[in-house]
């Protein structure tokens, strides 16, 4: 006699263990640990779901639920709407080779009526969800990570070389708000490497020339201009606000004003440099525990051993990789995923095509980041890298 989908529930449900939702609760109530995962359609997880799930929709779930779920010795505990989803999708993790697997019944309707605690997931819009929908597939930044992404808000210092690449892929990406700093006009010379400029803006002023590319390319980007050069005097109110800064400086003075400004800011920064055909990008995190930039430079090099770009040149792909580099490592700080380059410096020769890396530790008698930092307010950084 064959098998009918009743008979085939039944035996499932004898195959698996069954977790009432009140026993789910006072697990939530108590914090501990387990996995919870939403095996209902993403169109149903956006009407609510229970706090801290993940959705694995259960026609995806064997394609993905191991990279969503990477400890097979975990307590995972799969619910639904009324539990018959859940109990499949139980077995077949268990037939996956998870060890600790629970099917929470009868689900997430029932969790509803009972007025336990729901969760509502970031609210994107359809149009949202067609252009952010690679990354939405990325367990890394999925729903919740893009919605992080579009409240947040990043200032790049310049919009030049290093600033273009960076500027183009935060807006790219999602990132809600960028916060332009440049006082200098298009020439020219600039659009060999800075490409958010073109021919017809040249005279143009570069913040103008940025917004007009960046809300051609993302509309959901809000672009704040900073028309000005950043100085002792701007830097509190220019940096406040943002989550993490971007800096495409090219003189010493400015270098040092900012890593200043992030220590009093407490907000991390992603440094990059360029010379003729060398760049090299790290991330100075002021509650991070790594260095901050007068670690790495105590004080500036002479004015003949760091010459400008202007004065050496650079090859004008190089800000391009460098840029680029920058803007990876804002959005893995912004979604607080992977590892940053704090502590470390990368840094690459395109002439040799080889990317290299060094430690970089943090000085514990730094006047500014120290055990007893001396430096608490802004300084004369002109006549101290003239110095």
């Amino acid at each position: 006699m064959a098998t009918t989908y009743t008979d085939l529930i039944a035996e499932v449900r004898k195959q698996i263990r069954i977790l009432t939702l009140e026993d789910l609760k006072n697990r939530l109530d108590a914090k501990a640990p387990q996995i919870l995962v939403d095996v209902r359609e993403k169109e149903e997880a956006r009407a609510g779901t229970i706090p801290g799930a993940i959705n694995v929709p259960r026609g995806f779930l064997e394609m993905q639920i191991e990279s969503k779920v990477a400890d097979k010795n975990a307590n995972v505990v799969l619910f639904c709407a009324g539990g018959t989803r859940s109990a499949l999708a139980a077995k077949t993790l268990q037939e996956l080779g998870y060890t600790n697997v629970e099917s929470a019944n009868p689900g997430f309707v029932r969790w509803k009526d009972l007025g336990y605690p729901i969760e509502m997931p970031p609210q994107l819009t359809e149009a949202q969800r067609d252009r952010y929908s690679r990354h939405l597939l990325l367990p890394e930044v999925g729903e919740v990570g893009q919605a992080k992404l579009l409240a947040s808000k990043v200032l790049l210092l310049g919009a030049g070389g290093l600033g273009s690449p960076a500027a183009l892929y935060l807006a790219a990406a999602g990132v809600g708000t960028l916060g332009l700093v440049d006082g200098d006009v298009v020439d020219a010379s600039n659009l060999q490497r800075q490409i958010l400029h073109g021919t017809s803006r040249v005279g143009s002023a570069k913040v103008d020339s940025a917004e007009q590319t960046l809300k051609d390319l993302n509309p959901d980007v809000k672009v704040v201009k900073f028309k000005e050069r950043l100085t002792s005097e701007n830097v509190d109110r220019i940096f406040s606000g943002f989550d993490v800064v971007v800096d495409g400086c090219d003189n010493f003075p400015t270098r040092y004003l900012v890593n200043d400004a992030s220590i009093f800011h407490k907000v991390p920064v992603v440094h990059g440099s360029i010379f003729r055909f060398e760049g090299q990008v790290t991330v100075f995190h002021p509650t991070g525990g790594g260095p901050c930039y007068r670690c790495l430079y105590p004080e500036p090099p002479p004015p003949h051993l760091a010459p400008s770009c202007q004065e050496a040149g650079v090859l004008g792909i190089l800000p391009g990789v460098v840029g680029v580099i920058q803007a990876t490592e804002a959005i893995k700080i912004l979604l607080g995923k992977g590892t940053s380059l704090t502590g470390r410096l990368l840094t690459y020769d395109s002439m040799r095509m080889r990317f290299g890396e060094l430690k970089l530790r943090k000085d514990k008698s730094c006047p500014a980041c120290g055990e007893s930092p001396t430096i608490r307010e802004y300084i004369d950084y002109e006549g101290f890298c003239s110095a």
